[in-house]
C-alpha cells in the first residue's frame, strides 16, 4: 500500500480489507504509516469495517473474520462491501447484453447493481429470482411510465432468503420451464476446487436450475469472492462461460481462471472481444 493522504474513505477501507486478508492481520500503527493518515482515521475505518462484518477489531489492530460455511449475510450487509468494484463490474457486464435478448439475473448485490445498468437496454425479457432486482425494473416503470422498449420482467415465486432471493421447489419449477440467452450469476464464493458455492442449500439447487436453463453463464463477482467456499457447490468452473470481475483479482487467480473459462473480463482493463454475448451462436 502506498501513502496517500487524499484517498477516499472507501478506497482506504478497501486497502485495509485487502491487507488484513493478505497478511492475516494488521496493526493500527502500521496502517497509519502505510496510508499516511492519522491514528483516529484508521480507528474510524476499522470501526466501520467491523460494523460491516468484514473484519474483527482486536487490541491495537484487526484480524479477518472467520465465517462458517453456512453463514449467509443479509442483503444490506453485503451492499456495503466493495461498492466501487460492483459498479465497475456492472458496467462491464452490461456491455455483454444485446437488445432484445432474454436474460436471467440471480439474487445478489452485484446483480442488483447490474440491473440498474440495464434499464436503458431496449426490449429485454428479464427472468429473476431476486425481489430486489425485480424492484429495480418495476420502480423505473412506476416513476417514468411504461415506455417503448421497457423490459418485460418475470419474477419467480419461492421462499425468500436473507439476501432477498426466492428459492425452493416453486422457483425451481418456474425456472425449469424457461430458457434464456444469458444468465448473470452472483456468487457467495468461487474457487478452483469448489467452483461456485453458496451457504444456502435451497439457493444452491435454484442456482443449478438457472445454470441448466441458460445458453451462456456469466458470473459477476468481485475479487474478494475468489477463494471463498460456501456450504454447497452448485456449478463447476467449466460450466461458466465468462467471469466479470475487478482489477483486484490477483495474477495467479487470473491465470487459473483463464485456463478454465472461455472468457475473463476485468472491469476497467482493455479486452479484445467486446461483442455482446447474448445472441452468439453455439
Amino acid at each position: 500500500m502506498s501513502e496517500n493522504q487524499n484517498l477516499l474513505a472507501e478506497q482506504r477501507r478497501a486497502l485495509i480489507v485487502d491487507e488484513v486478508r493478505r497478511r492475516g492481520g494488521v496493526r493500527v500503527n502500521e496502517l497509519t504509516r502505510q496510508l499516511g493518515v492519522s491514528d483516529m482515521t484508521v480507528r474510524r475505518d476499522l470501526d466501520a469495517l467491523a460494523r460491516q462484518g468484514v473484519l474483527e477489531k482486536v487490541h491495537g489492530g484487526a484480524v479477518p473474520v472467520v465465517e462458517a460455511s453456512t453463514h449467509e449475510p443479509g442483503f444490506e450487509a453485503k451492499s456495503g462491501l466493495e461498492p466501487t468494484a460492483k459498479e465497475e463490474i456492472a458496467r462491464a457486464a452490461a456491455r455483454l447484453v444485446a437488445p432484445g435478448s432474454a436474460i436471467a439475473l440471480s439474487g445478489g448485490t452485484t446483480t442488483y447493481t447490474l440491473a440498474r445498468q440495464l434499464l436503458e437496454v431496449p426490449d429485454l425479457t428479464v427472468v429473476t429470482n431476486s425481489v430486489r432486482v425485480a424492484d429495480v425494473f418495476h420502480t423505473a416503470q412506476r416513476t417514468s411510465g411504461r415506455r417503448p422498449g421497457a423490459a418485460t420482467v418475470v419474477l419467480t415465486g419461492g421462499v425468500r432468503t436473507p439476501s432477498d432471493s426466492l428459492v425452493g421447489p416453486v422457483a425451481d419449477r418456474a425456472i425449469a420451464a424457461l430458457h434464456f440467452d444469458l444468465l448473470f450469476l452472483g456468487v457467495h464464493g468461487i474457487s478452483a476446487e469448489a467452483g461456485l458455492s453458496t451457504p444456502n442449500l435451497a439457493e444452491a439447487e435454484t442456482n443449478r436450475q438457472l445454470v441448466r436453463s441458460a445458453r451462456r453463464v456469466v458470473v459477476v463477482a468481485d475479487h474478494t469472492k475468489w477463494g471463498t467456499v460456501g456450504l454447497s457447490s452448485f456449478a463447476a468452473l467449466d460450466e461458466v462461460d465468462t467471469l466479470v470481475t475487478d482489477g483486484g483479482l490477483p495474477a495467479e487467480a487470473r491465470a487459473e481462471i483463464s485456463e478454465r473459462l472461455r472468457r475473463l473480463v476485468v472491469a476497467g482493463e482493455p479486452e479484445e472481444d467486446e461483442e455482446p454475448e447474448g445472441l452468439e451462436e453455439d
